[in-house]
């Protein structure tokens, strides 16, 4: 019986011990809920939430982009917020250039307030093109942006044989049987900024020669590049500048007919309206953007 005994006495200590253990860790649990008492709040640690990627901007244009490059590549293509900022950042680079200055307010300017909102119907013939339009009814081709804008296109590249247009009376040339001017016609005279574009396209072409004598002839294709896309009605002042001419014209054709095949068209089209715009008998020229115009409003009605 010794032994027994012995043994329940052994599991009831081990049993009270555990007891008060329980009971201790118990009252320690009390005592830290005292602690914490008020304080129902969690901490949590946050989760970075993923980052959307922003909208990529459109790209700017490289720095030293010419005059001719931003007309040719962005405005007469319609991308008119690209072309602006193309043209500040030319500006920031040469602020003294006048013609840079004048396609900017085509580009801004309200389209009425300068032509007038009187206008006349005129129908598209086939050759015809915004610059060349431009250069008829407004005297400067070089304003064909504003005169664009005046009839709400949004792509200058383009222009339909037989499409209707707004010709503002307040243009050169007025009605067809008064000649009379508009009331509301602006108060600023575009003249300047055609005279200085000229004054401008002669000098770069008088560059352009130069840099022939010397054996540069792509710096004086170039030069002639922006001497035309200054003023395209520019007339050679001599035999090197009309074969300077003739060579660019013709690497306009090539360049617009390897866009053709490849279904470019919108690009091809804006070539050809520049060829046209400088020689509007340049019949490669006018044969190919009317066969490019075909195509182009064929494939819209699949």
């Amino acid at each position: 019986m010794g032994f027994p005994q012995r043994m329940i006495t052994t599991r009831r200590s081990r049993r009270d011990g555990a007891t008060m253990l329980v009971v201790a860790l118990l009252a320690a649990g009390l005592a830290g809920c005292g602690s914490l008492r008020g304080y129902s709040s969690v901490v949590v640690t946050p989760v970075a939430a993923p980052v959307s990627a922003a909208p990529a901007a459109p790209a700017a244009p490289p720095p030293g982009s010419s005059l001719a490059t931003i007309i040719g590549r962005q405005l007469q293509s319609g991308h008119y917020a690209e072309g602006e900022q193309a043209l500040r950042q030319y500006l920031q680079e040469h602020p003294g250039d006048r013609a840079a200055r004048g396609m900017l307010r085509q580009l801004t300017a309200d389209p009425e307030q300068w032509l007038g909102s009187r206008s006349r119907v005129h129908v598209v013939q086939p050759g015809e093109s915004w610059s060349t339009l431009a250069g008829r009814y407004l005297g400067d081709a070089n304003l064909f942006l504003i005169l664009a804008r005046y009839n709400h296109s949004t792509n200058p590249s383009l222009l339909r044989s037989g499409q209707t247009l707004r010709i503002p009376l307040s243009a050169r040339g007025g009605s067809p049987t008064t000649g009379a001017v508009a009331a509301d016609a602006p108060s600023v005279d575009p003249a300047p900024l055609a005279q200085s574009a000229v004054a401008r396209a002669n000098r770069l072409q008088d560059e352009s020669v130069s840099l022939l004598d010397q054996g540069r002839t792509q710096q004086a294709l170039a030069r002639m590049d922006e001497a035309l896309a200054a003023d395209p009605r520019l007339q050679p002042t001599g035999a090197e500048a009309a074969s300077l001419r003739s060579r660019l014209l013709d690497s306009y054709h090539e360049q617009a007919v390897v866009l053709y095949r490849d279904q470019q068209l919108d690009k091809a089209i804006a070539l050809w309206n520049r060829v046209l715009a400088i020689a509007p008998d340049y019949e490669p020229a006018v044969a190919y953007r009317a066969r490019a115009l075909e195509l182009k409003q064929r494939l819209k009605q699949y």
